[in-house]
């Protein structure tokens, strides 16, 4: 028989149980919206406190009927606070600042806004003050991405940049039945016969004694070389009938290998320059990278990775320059100008404001969970290490990400969607909710990216998924977006390879076109990387999640993105292409096609995916402050693959290891036999393994650079990692771009002649100045006052 003090406890231990439920508010929560539909809101994210205001976003999803699918999107706001007693708050009123959904979902930012700003006092929300500042201060954590620069090489030649992950290891490759380098994403072979390396790219092969160097061109191939260069036309021809464009050299390159993080700039002789319109910045024109000269400082500016460093010589050293801290001329590159491309990159432009708003605009998928499958293999015994920060431990050796929890859970994530099992081997299936902890991975975790993938909704059959574009690589960073997170991290090195996902050497180019792209030579449409093709997931790992490959940066598109032309495609003629000559297109072209519009949306085509979207996009058009005689025509409008967002996350990096210093990475050394280490101790790990076959257990070890044929073994499915959703930042806007008298046709910059930097001399612009010169202090923008087609009024 229960007695009085009995229950007086439970009555206590159920009231608190109350109170902790109020506090944490569970979410989702639901709205109505106009003409009978719900809007549904997730978890808020707070990003910053000012007395009683609470600046916050969230991912945000629409039905317009009750039996419609939910349209996913983002919105930003202030939340009126008012205290409470202790430590509780409570909100008092919403104001939507600004939304956004996909382009073509036809969603009413009046009617979403005055439909939040109604129903949502009516929620009752309580905060914690500790969580809120928790929150936060773990939201502002971006500082720990590594923006050190790499080894940045100059050549005035063409020059191809080969990145090996660390020094040669090598490996028998099946499908070749020969001997492969397998740290690099590049198809380098040894070929049996005369002992000799081929590397293949361009539509060109070139060969070596060493890996490291002493590359050059062959014609007269090895009947073994030949076999794999018929499969490499083959795979080309594959890449056309899936609409890719497969553009062909005309004339070999040097090849310059690395074995440490590196970006390679280039210039088709000794540099030439063009001025910027009514401004005291040069471009480099006889490149397709993007490098600036600023003549008030005859500093040198370039731009890679998303990320800008400045340097007097071309050779270096360079140093890295906050996306705040440039030259005030960078924010006035006139949109629609052949250089415009870099303002995404500018803190304080619109163009940056929007790109960093994309990023968070989730691709959603609808998964039925009785169907949805996933394969997990380790290379061994399953090797788990602790995340830093987290409670977390994730799996060294596995093909795909696995996370152990505290909780006796393992979660893996592949291509944007979380399963979960009590086992590292499984029976896996569709999670309903994500690995705790996952919002506090910091950047010097290969599994970053996963703090991307969100899980927003969840019946008996389906579950609603998505991913933003940090999942992908594209971060937020302060007020721009970046690629990558900077960390060099350690693959898994035992039998088999496994790479991480690379910053560097690839150089990763932003377009609101088509997203990150590689520069023009490197895709894996130009014969590079094209062994492969036909796998799907022949990315390897080296750009996040196994399905994902970047496009490749059109050729001399450095810009012309912005600017309005009255068009739903506007037209640029007569727009200054690079002086490049070498290895030009026959068109002088090059721009993507169609498929390159959405080269990132990882749910397509899966059998168990019931429902997705390509979200399409197209830039904002400003006003332009350039002349617009012509017809030639911008890349296809689409929006890039979605994903990336901003960084943040504990207070605890790893050390940054300098080029030199060692193997470079941020974690210890590796050894170059197979890792031995002890497992971290995580529950469940490794007790239940089932049988495993022979050849994953006994294949012998190849040592880097040994050369030693590896038996005939069917290698398993090798797949990569993961990330998700993002802040905004705060944005400083530009003053509006003044009116400008345009010039007659006559007068474009293709008639400029080239420029020679001068110390404190200015280009001479046919250009007329500006009205009304640019403020130096930058007004903030509010972001009601955006000027993206979308998601204002």
């Amino acid at each position: 028989m229960i007695t009085i003090h009995q229950r007086l406890l439970i009555i206590f231990i159920l009231l608190q149980l109350s109170g902790k439920m109020m506090a944490q508010d569970n979410w989702p929560r639901q709205i109505p919206y106009t003409g009978g539909g719900t809007i549904t809101i997730y978890q808020p994210q707070p990003e910053k406190l000012t007395g009683d205001e609470l600046e916050v976003r969230a991912a945000v999803s629409i039905r317009k009927k009750s039996s419609d699918e939910p349209v996913f999107g983002a919105m930003w706001g202030k939340i009126l606070l008012s205290a409470d007693a202790g430590d509780m708050t409570t909100a008092q009123k919403l104001t939507v600042l600004n939304s956004r959904f996909a382009e073509d979902e036809d969603i009413s930012s009046k009617d979403f806004k005055e439909s939040v700003e109604k129903g949502f006092p009516g929620l009752n929300i309580r905060f914690s003050k500790e969580n809120l500042l928790s929150s936060i201060k773990q939201e502002q954590g971006e500082s720990n991405f590594n923006n050190d620069p790499p080894q940045i090489l100059y050549r005035d030649r063409p020059t191809t940049l080969i990145v090996l992950d660390g020094e040669p290891m090598e490996e028998k490759d099946d499908d070749l039945g020969m001997v492969r380098v397998v740290n690099t994403p590049y198809l380098i072979v040894k070929n049996p016969g005369d002992k000799k390396y081929y590397l293949y790219g361009g539509s060109f092969w070139y060969s070596s004694s060493r890996v490291k160097d002493g590359w050059a061109h062959v014609k007269s191939l090895p009947s073994s070389i030949k076999a794999i260069d018929k499969k490499m036309k083959e795979e080309e021809k594959n890449a056309e009938k899936q609409n890719d464009t497969v553009s062909q050299f005309t004339t070999p390159t040097d090849i310059l290998v690395v074995t440490e993080p590196a970006e390679l700039i280039q210039t088709e002789g000794k540099p030439t320059y063009q001025s910027v319109p009514n401004s005291p910045l040069l471009y480099v024109n006889n490149s397709l990278d993007e490098i600036f000269k600023d003549i008030d400082t005859q500093k040198n500016y370039i731009l890679i990775a998303g990320r800008w460093y400045r340097s007097t010589s071309l050779n270096g050293p360079w140093e890295f320059v906050s996306q705040n801290n440039l030259p005030k001329a960078f924010a006035d590159i006139p949109a629609g100008s052949e250089k415009d491309g870099v303002l995404a990159s500018v803190a304080g432009t619109d163009e940056a404001y929007d790109a960093v708003m994309e990023a968070q605009i989730p691709q959603t998928a609808k998964v039925d969970r009785n169907t949805a499958q996933v394969e997990v293999n380790y290379d061994g015994n399953p090797q788990f290490e602790a995340i830093q920060n987290t409670s977390l431990a994730i799996a060294e050796n596995s093909n795909i990400t696995v996370m152990c929890t505290a909780d006796n859970r393992f979660f893996a994530l592949e291509n944007g969607i979380w399963f979960v099992g009590n086992s590292a081997f499984g029976p896996w299936r569709v999670a309903n909710e994500r690995p705790s902890d996952v919002d506090r991975i910091p950047p010097s975790s290969s599994a970053y990216n996963a703090r991307y993938v969100h899980i927003y909704e969840s019946t008996p059959q389906y579950v609603y998924v998505g991913y933003t574009r940090g999942y992908m690589g594209n971060y937020i960073y302060g007020p721009t977006i970046v690629w990558g997170t900077g960390w060099r991290y350690r693959p898994w090195r035992g039998r088999y390879y496994r790479p991480r996902p690379a910053t560097w050497g690839f150089g990763m180019h932003y377009n609101p076109w088509t997203g990150w792209s590689m520069s023009f030579g490197l895709g894996f449409n130009v014969g590079w990387y094209h062994y492969g093709y036909s796998r799907p997931y022949y990315g390897g790992g080296w750009f996040g999640p196994p399905a994902f490959r970047p496009p490749h940066r059109p050729w001399g598109w450095n810009g012309g993105y912005y600017g309005d032309r009255g068009n739903p495609r506007p037209v640029y003629g007569n727009r200054p292409r690079p002086a490049v000559s070498i290895n030009r297109p026959r068109n002088g072209d090059g721009r993507p096609n169609g498929h390159y519009a959405n080269p990132g949306n990882l749910y397509r085509d899966r059998k168990y995916v019931v429902a997705t979207r390509d979200n399409v996009y197209v830039p904002a058009r400003r006003p332009s402050t350039r002349p617009n005689p012509g017809s030639s025509i911008i890349p296809n409008p689409g929006r890039p693959g979605n994903q990336y967002e901003r960084p943040g996350a504990g207070s605890n990096t790893r050390p940054v290891t300098r080029p030199g210093s060692g193997n470079g990475y941020s974690r210890p050394g590796i050894p170059d036999k197979e890792v031995t280490r002890p497992p971290v101790t995580c529950p469940g790990a490794g007790n239940t393994r089932p049988s495993v076959p022979d050849r994953e257990v006994t294949r012998p070890i190849i040592r880097p650079g040994s050369g030693t044929a590896r038996p005939e073994v069917t290698r398993p499915s090798t797949r990569p990692s993961n990330p998700q959703q993002g802040s905004r930042p705060d944005v400083s806007r530009p003053a509006v771009r003044p009116n400008v008298e345009r010039p007659s046709p006559g007068a474009r910059q293709n008639t400029r002649p080239a420029v020679t930097p001068e110390r404190n001399t200015r280009p001479t612009n046919t250009a007329p100045s500006r009205q009304t010169p640019r403020n130096t202090e930058q007004p903030a923008r509010k972001p009601s006052e955006g000027s993206s087609r979308r998601g204002n009024e």
